[in-house]
């Protein structure tokens, strides 16, 4: 079990900055990537931000540079700092994790989602 709780959402004027953090607890020595995820009214949940399993990062092409996601070594904190935002940046951002566990035919994978923080950003 991997227990994820993101803070630092609010309401933010366009071209703002806003701090967000995920406290991953439990099981953390299972996770193999962990990454920030977002979802608008009516849209489907999408990546904003990881870190791959190599532990290079991703973002999405709507970032263009704005946003970075930082972690600690032990992956119990993941943060995305979000800079210039839009108010297309209004979402529900989610922190996710992948966490991978051994079994005797080889290993399962399974998925951790956090409650989410609400992000508006007003024009």
């Amino acid at each position: 079990q991997v227990r994820l709780v993101e803070s630092g959402g609010g309401l933010v004027q366009a071209g703002g900055s806003l701090r967000l953090s995920c406290a991953a607890s439990e099981d953390t020595a299972c996770i193999t990537s962990m990454g920030w995820y977002r979802q608008a009214p009516g849209r489907q949940r999408e990546l904003v931000a990881g870190f791959t399993e190599t532990g290079s990062t991703d973002y999405a092409e709507f970032v263009e540079g704005r946003f970075t996601i930082s972690r600690d070594n032990a992956k119990s904190t993941l943060a995305l700092l979000m800079n210039s935002l839009k108010p297309e940046d209004t979402a529900v951002y989610y922190c996710g994790a992948i966490c991978r566990r051994t079994i005797e035919a080889g290993y399962l994978e399974y998925e951790y989602w956090g409650q989410g923080t609400q992000v508006t950003v007003s024009s």
